[in-house]
Order: structure tokens, then sequence, then C-alpha cells
């Protein structure tokens, strides 16, 4: 059994958890990600690693209420515990393969939208530990929505930007990116885009106008994390890959986003039903 050890809301509707699990804590990395069950009963749930403690043996996942099985990890309390919590499962960033030396030469951009703001942290945090300080976009639809941001000041460059403009740059993500080469003259050898499909997509696209290398992390459908069931399966470059083992981190000038997007919204209502009366594969 994997006990909560802490929890906070970090706004309406996100939760976020410290986890007992110190196998999993002593061998994750950055961009890698977790599956667990509540109950003997429940969904596997993938959830992307947001932080870990070798020490605590921690680690730190971040949960957004859209269905019945997120509500019920929601809804979870300290010191009550998880029945499964396997990890950790997927490919590291990719930023842990560059050489020390060759990585302080780069200029990184993170771009994060919604949830996606926990699991660019650990990347954030892990390069501004290796003596890298990234530039990182937060967006979110209103301020109300922000999470980790006090956190990410600690680590690296913030600009914040929200749709009604209420916090930050008043505008989309893309826009401030548009901002940020155009106008304030920034370049980039790298960029990391981790959020909502919709906005991974024309982000990329923004990236991609700009000639910089990106990678996107996608939260693709899962059932059971080893490539085996082939529910997770995106395509990349025309070819077919698995988010769970091939993952999660595409190169996103490749990825068919309409394709992802068009599979998750087939299970759109699914999400909401209990899948102990109706049966989905699905991730939340």
């Amino acid at each position: 059994m994997y006990k909560i050890v802490s929890k906070r809301e970090l706004s309406p509707n996100i939760t976020e958890m410290k986890v007992y699990a110190p196998r999993v804590a002593a061998s994750a990395q950055p961009g890698q990600f977790i599956i667990v069950r509540t109950d003997e009963q429940g969904e596997r749930i993938p959830l992307t690693i947001c932080d870990y403690d070798r020490n605590e043996g921690t680690i730190t996942i971040v949960t957004q209420t859209v269905g019945y099985s997120s509500a019920k990890i929601n809804e979870m309390k300290e010191g009550e515990a998880f029945v499964d919590f396997a990890g950790p499962l997927g490919r590291p960033s990719d930023l842990l393969e560059i050489p020390e030396d060759e990585l302080k030469g780069k200029k990184i951009l993170f771009v994060a939208g919604g949830v996606g703001t926990a699991p660019v942290y650990p990347q954030v945090k892990w390069l501004h530990e290796h003596g890298v300080q990234a530039d990182v976009i937060i967006g979110a639809k209103t301020k109300d929505l922000f999470t980790y941001v006090d956190e990410m000041q600690k680590v690296g460059n913030v600009y914040l930007c929200t749709d009604d403009g209420t916090a930050g740059f008043h505008g989309m993500v893309p826009a401030l990116m548009k901002d940020l080469v155009e106008n304030q003259g920034k370049k980039y050898d790298h960029c990391v885009i981790i959020g909502p499909m919709i906005m991974m997509k024309f982000a990329s696209l923004a990236t991609k106008e700009y000639d910089i290398p990106t990678m996107v992390s996608l939260n693709a459908l899962m059932v059971d994390g080893t490539g085996m069931c082939g529910a997770c399966r995106v395509t990349v470059d025309g070819e077919t890959r698995f988010t769970c083992v091939d993952g999660p981190e595409f190169d996103g000038h490749k990825v068919d986003f309409d394709e992802a997007m068009r599979r998750q919204n087939m299970y759109r209502e699914n999400k909401k039903t209990n899948p102990e009366t109706h049966k989905c594969k699905c991730n939340g």
C-alpha cells in the first residue's frame, strides 16, 4: 500500500499529493510517469511524476478532476493509501541525455498549459540544479487556474499569460511565444511543451515557424502501461508509436495531433461514468 503523506488543493478541481513510494522515488527521472489504482476495483490511471524526493521516498502527483476515476483519486484523504503505484514508467526527458557542458550552452523554453505546469516543474528544477536557467511560459484561461507558479519562479524565468488578461500577458500561449521571439529578441535552441492537446498542437506550430526543436509530452489513452495493449498508440512521423514505452515525450513537429485528439474525444462521455457499471478504456 502506498500512503498519501500530504495533500493540498492547488486550484479548483486540481489536487497535489505526496505519496510514499520509496522504490519508485529511488529511480524516478523528470519526464516519467506512474500508474495508480485507488483500490482493487479501481481503474489504472497514468499520472506524470511532478516531483520526487529520494531521501523522503516520496513521489508528487497532481490530478485534475475530469471524470469518475480522477474524482475518486482527489477524494482520497491524507493517510489513506493507493493499492497500486507502479513506476517509474516511460522514457525520461531527452534533456537528461545531453552532456552537461553542452546543456549549459543551450537556451531552453518550456511551455506549460493547465495542469501541464506540474510535470514541467521537475524538468525545470533538474536543469536549475545543473546550472541551466530556463524560460518558462505558464498559460491558463484565468489567473485562478494557475498552479506551481511560486515553485517555478524559484528555478526558472517565468512568463505568465491568461486568455482573459487577468494576469501576465493577455492572450494565448502561441501569442506570448511570438512576443518573446519577435519583440523581446529571445532565441531558443530547444522547447518542451506540456498541456492540453490543442495547446500543444498550436504551440508546436509556432516553434516550427521559428525552427526550434520541440518535444511534447502526450497524455494518451492508456491501459496497461507496458506497450502490450496498444491503447496509447499515437502516430509520429507517419509511424505508430506507443506513449507508455516510446514516450511520453515525442517530437512535437511530427505528432499527428488531429488523430490524437479524435481518439481522446471518442471516450469523452465514458470518462464521466463509473467504470464498475460501464467499462471503458480511458485514463480517468
